[in-house]
């Protein structure tokens, strides 16, 4: 190669690097995070059930189960600054997290602006009933402290009928409803798009076509999973449970009908009891594989997917 072609490809170079660099960025601002696996059985490897999106300039949360704040302080990301807080329906595991989130975000995270949550026909009454719980807190606060009034303020918003329900700066959120049973109602999951691209939350469901229906195609398929041993199938509590969710051959023929970029369970439903132990990741993993032979992750707390030309999954750091 001559000095002279040399010279303009070294050129050419500098000029297309801080380009190139600045499209991997971008198609990197895509992310979401499983805060938290678990269910209402405490467990210090699994949190209650929560999901951080962040896209573009956005800190979108789905449910806020138990530990929430502790997970988002891992990732160092303000509780303050998180814009909306999405609920899939009311049990407390998706949302015994919701005080700590909304008035430590108001302490020394220092929101300054109504705390945003977005839910079924519900959200309001549960919004204004944990002011009236906290009252007293939130009096001797702005007395004593002088945090800004603002901060505290909630600002919750209900939907009746699946649609957007959230658009700003690209980002769309859809809600669609899914079937917890014929007594948990609303239940719905979320259907995330940024940039040509989607994920869906499937919340907790039984088998649904509405699932189907949302999720087919997206990039990333988040699902929820239950599996109890068969020596545990003849208590009756275990099949109430049971009957409410979705299990692992199930969901694997979710997947199969959406095909997924990546299919990954959050929401782990592992049922046990005295006598009897929970099954295994591997249980549900070999149950997924009775229908499905695609891309698949098991959740843990705190892993990540980055969503761009292709899925990246980042696993939890030690």
């Amino acid at each position: 190669m001559s000095r002279t072609l040399s010279s303009f490809v070294a050129l050419l170079c500098l000029l297309l690097g801080p380009t190139v660099s600045a499209q991997t960025k971008a198609d990197d601002d895509f992310r979401v995070t499983l805060l938290g696996t678990g269910t209402p059985i405490p467990d210090p490897d699994r949190f209650g059930p929560s999901t951080l999106v962040e896209a573009g300039n956005q800190k979108l949360l789905f449910d806020a189960g138990r530990g929430v704040p502790i997970r988002l302080r891992q990732l160092k990301v303000p509780l303050g600054n998180i814009d909306a807080l999405f609920l899939t329906h009311f049990h407390s595991d998706h949302t015994a997290g919701i005080p700590d989130l909304w008035l430590t975000g108001w302490l020394g995270f220092n929101r300054k602006k109504p705390f945003r949550v977005i839910g079924p026909v519900g959200a309001k009454a549960l919004m204004a009933n944990l002011e009236k719980a906290y009252a007293l807190d939130i009096k001797i606060r702005l007395e004593d402290e002088k945090l800004p009034l603002e901060g505290v303020a909630t600002a919750a918003e209900e939907f009746e009928q699946d649609g957007v329900v959230y658009d700003k700066d690209g980002v769309k959120v859809i809600a669609f409803t899914v079937d917890h049973g014929a007594a948990i109602k609303p239940a719905v999951g979320y259907r995330i798009e940024y940039k040509g691209r989607a994920v869906v939350i499937s919340g907790d469901t039984r088998y649904d076509q509405n699932v189907i229906k949302y999720g087919a195609g997206v990039d990333l398929l988040i699902h929820e999973v239950c599996i109890a041993r068969p020596e545990l199938l003849s208590n009756i509590y275990i099949q109430r449970v049971v009957a409410h969710h979705t299990s692992a051959r199930e969901a694997g023929q979710v997947f199969s009908l959406t095909k997924p970029k990546l299919a990954a369970y959050s929401h782990l439903v592992f049922l046990a009891s005295d006598s009897i132990p929970r099954a295994s990741v591997d249980d549900i993993v070999a149950g997924t594989r009775e229908t499905y032979s695609g891309p698949l992750e098991v959740g843990a707390d705190l892993m990540s997917f980055e969503i761009g030309d292709t899925v990246t999954v980042r696993p939890r750091n030690p």
